[in-house]
């Protein structure tokens, strides 16, 4: 009997470490089964690359794509055009010349004379004379509209859009060291024939102004009987006039 007791011994133990063993073999799938289909995290590589930030351009516009910039429109100016007409409440003459923006004027009712030169713009005009003279105004529809200052008084004017020979004329010379200037504006009257008003000055002192001929205003014209005078229609002085 004390020989057996040993071998049974052993024999009940290394059963038992047997049954443990399978035991634990069996118990650990089914634990492992268990926690996969009862997990709902995905796995470690799908939440690596989730983490990681996309490469895909921002869908929202940037704050200079939704801001467009401003866009200056350029002035438009008057290529050629000539108006010619009545000073209201004077009597006088106003003639306003203008060619790409640049712009002279000119108003004369016998005794009194004033040039004015400035610009146009989207057809408003601004013009500029010896001291406080000026005009100003709007060109458009066929004529030229608006307001003119001379020798302290201010009137209004309405001048149609004219053609040759109407218009506005100018001659300069040199006499004996004195120099001649003398201005015309000559307006084609609705009933027929045209009228004519004009000045002349031999530095400051005022001479007797000369008639044009009508038909052919630059022809030229005698000027106190020894000075010969050429006029010129706007084209032919306007830019020394700037």
């Amino acid at each position: 009997m004390s020989r057996l007791g040993p071998v049974i011994t052993l024999i009940a133990g290394g059963a038992l470490a047997v049954g443990l063993g399978v035991a634990s073999i069996t118990a650990t799938p089914a634990a492992n089964t268990t926690a996969a289909a009862t997990s709902n995290e995905p796995p470690a590589t799908e939440t690596a690359a989730a983490a990681e930030p996309s490469a895909e351009p921002s869908a929202e516009p940037s704050a200079a794509a939704a801001t467009p910039e401003p866009t200056q429109t350029a002035a438009k100016t008057i290529d050629k055009a000539d108006y010619g007409g009545y000073v209201r409440g004077n009597g006088g003459l106003i003639a306003i010349s203008t060619r790409d923006g640049k712009t002279i004027g000119y108003f004369c009712d016998g005794k009194t004379e004033a040039w004015f030169k400035g610009n146009e713009k989207d057809g408003k005009i601004t013009l500029k004379g010896f001291g406080a003279a000026a005009v100003g105004g709007t060109l458009g529809g066929g004529k030229a509209t608006g307001w003119m200052k001379v020798g302290g008084k201010k009137w209004t004017f309405s001048a149609a859009k004219v053609v040759k020979p109407s218009g506005l004329y100018r001659a300069t010379a040199q006499v004996r060291g004195a120099k001649i200037r003398a201005g015309w504006i000559v307006l084609k009257q609705p009933q027929g024939g045209f009228r004519q008003v004009g000045a002349a000055f031999s530095d400051e002192k005022q001479l007797q102004i000369p008639e044009l001929n009508s038909y052919q205003p630059t022809a030229p014209v005698p000027l106190d009987g020894d000075t010969t005078l050429y006029p010129k229609d706007v084209d032919g002085f306007i830019q020394e006039m700037q």
